[in-house]
């Protein structure tokens, strides 16, 4: 699916339907992130400026209440399986997700961003999930973030289990991308 949006073939349906299927990896992920907020390990980056559900919601409200913007495949709901096990104990494992989810959209979609709207012409109020309206400096927030980030693995009993939990992220990042792109094929969106 990212692959597309790259090549600029990606349809408003095939977007729609990549944004139903992070909606839930994301509401999962600020739902168990916010359940640490005050543990010193998971606090510092369980950050409310960079909560995407409610822009991805918002995005979804502009581009579509179409049938196909209400499938969620196997492969987001085993995202969220895996960001809910990752929430058990201290946390501490929920830093790999924070760290997949939020310095890409920090960083790669920006990309993304600037693909779309050349390639379907999209309204600004269609592409809220990569806005950070209240974070004035990303660059300087991106470097902030990751040494929080760093900081946090660097303070964890389980710093294994986070580089594990990691490459899981990007895994189930992978894994959705394909489950994506064969449902855009599958169904000719």
């Amino acid at each position: 699916m990212i692959a597309d949006i790259l090549k600029g073939r990606v349809t408003q349906r095939g977007y729609a339907l990549l944004l139903r299927n992070l909606l839930p990896v994301y509401q999962a992920l600020e739902q168990y992130l916010s359940r640490h907020a005050a543990s010193p390990l998971v606090g510092a980056i369980a950050r409310r400026e960079l909560a995407r559900a409610s822009a991805i919601e918002a995005d979804l409200n502009v581009l579509s209440s179409e049938a196909y913007a209400a499938i969620v495949l196997p492969a987001a709901t085993g995202y969220v399986k895996a960001i809910e096990r990752a929430s058990a104990g201290d946390g501490a494992r929920l830093i790999a997700h924070a760290y997949t989810r939020y310095l890409g959209d920090l960083s790669g979609g920006q990309i993304l961003k600037r693909l779309l709207v050349r390639s379907l012409s999209l309204p600004t109020s269609a592409l809220s999930f990569y806005e950070f309206p209240t974070i004035v400096d990303v660059a300087s927030f991106k470097s902030e973030y990751r040494d929080a980030i760093d900081r946090a693995g660097d303070e964890s009993n389980d710093f294994d289990g986070i580089v594990e939990e990691g490459a899981l992220a990007f895994e189930l990042n992978i894994k959705l991308s394909a489950a994506l792109q064969a449902e855009v094929a599958r169904r000719a969106l």
